[in-house]
């Protein structure tokens, strides 16, 4: 097999795996936050997660780098860890995993808006601005009420939102930015540093108290440790190097797909009315963004 053909079959391989783990983590977020604490539960996650992906990095001889990727993984474990991962744990106290997964989808429309910026800037087309309207508007017919809004619900939905800017935000700054760190090693720094503060948070928030040794509470964080943190999480650092932003966001059409499906089997979790409707409205806006452009002639 050719270098290019390889390199080729091992984005594929990268792409399915994100797209697979992270379709089934929001399932497993939602389980574990019924007995588990959030901010300490993806804490946890993530400081374990750390630990072997640092074992396993320096079995490879890996090393982390200076000052200066300390500091950039500390922004992103800031922006994507606490951001993009903490905030949708928390939320998923009130927020069925498949809307989560969702509302998360709108990460792919800011990855590709802040993408125009930077040394790898991409322009932003009127095809991608038509994109970015109308996937905007299907999330907020996702954010419809069914029969009577509660405040907490409404705001756990607003901060899902918020979380897939931070995730855009960390995705396209660690786009233009250099580091001498090789990308397990990052992932490790970087989840290592994220971690900490949503561990600092949930102590800080009396979570300790609240911590409960249940099999599905304990079995959800296992599963979130090693898959979604070591595993898919180190593939898509790795990818962010290696293809561009419209092809990153591509990640969003399948895995709110495969949330979906997964919390209607397994937690008969349902959408109806409007927020059926928004689900297609999301998907064809961010098809419309991050599919590639044309060439011409």
């Amino acid at each position: 097999m050719s270098s290019t053909r390889l390199q080729t079959a091992g984005l594929f391989v990268a792409f399915a795996l994100v797209c697979l783990i992270w379709g089934s983590t929001f399932m497993a977020i939602r389980i574990g936050v019924q007995d588990l604490p959030p901010w300490l539960m993806a804490g946890l996650r993530f400081l374990a997660a750390s630990v072997i992906l640092w074992l396993i990095a320096r079995l490879l001889g890996q090393r982390a780098g200076g000052r200066a990727d300390w500091m950039t993984a500390a922004v992103m474990g800031l922006l994507l860890v606490a951001g993009g991962n903490g905030l949708v744990t928390w939320a998923e106290q009130w927020v069925p995993s498949n809307q989560a997964a969702l509302l998360i989808t709108t990460g792919a429309m800011w990855i590709t808006v802040f993408g125009a910026f930077g040394r790898q800037g991409h322009r932003i087309t009127p095809r991608i601005g038509i994109g970015l309207a109308v996937g905007f508007s299907g999330a907020l017919m996702l954010l419809s009420p069914q029969e009577t809004l509660e405040t907490r619900f409404l705001w756990a939905q607003i901060v899902i939102l918020i979380s897939s800017v931070g995730w855009a935000l960390g995705t396209t700054y660690r786009r233009n930015v250099r580091v001498e760190t090789p990308p397990l090693m990052f992932a490790a720094m970087q989840m290592f540093l994220g971690g900490a503060l949503l561990t600092l948070i949930g102590t800080l928030n009396g979570e300790w108290g609240e911590w409960q040794w249940t099999v599905p509470g304990i079995g959800a964080m296992v599963y979130l440790t090693i898959f979604g943190s070591c595993i898919a999480y180190a593939f898509y650092v790795w990818l962010i190097d290696r293809t561009t932003p419209a092809r990153l966001g591509s990640t969003a059409y399948i895995v709110p797909t495969l949330a979906t499906i997964m919390g209607w089997v397994f937690l008969d979790e349902v959408l109806e009315g409007l927020q059926l409707v928004g689900v297609f409205v999301i998907i064809l806006g961010v098809i419309l963004v991050t599919a590639p452009a044309r060439r011409k002639g």
